[in-house]
């Protein structure tokens, strides 16, 4: 038997807010903030709902370094 994603309850939250909100995200920031906090207690890869998280803060932490100036860690 499966176990049941970790952030699946967040991960519905945001479907219902971006329907009842014509998909205009900004009107779904605490939802969608309560996801990025679901995500941030778990491991990477303990919950298929995050993977789009996952890949925004991946991003986000490469385009600070590039701020910075310091090089990307090789991957």
């Amino acid at each position: 038997m499966s176990q049941k994603d970790p952030c699946q309850k967040q991960a519905c939250e945001i479907q219902k807010c971006l329907q009842a909100n014509n998909y205009v995200e900004s009107k779904c920031a605490a939802v969608l903030q309560e996801m990025r906090k679901c995500c941030a207690r778990y491991p990477k890869g303990r919950s298929i709902c995050c993977s789009g998280f996952e890949r925004e803060e991946r991003e986000r932490e490469k385009l600070k370094t590039i701020s910075e100036g310091i090089p990307p860690p090789p991957q």
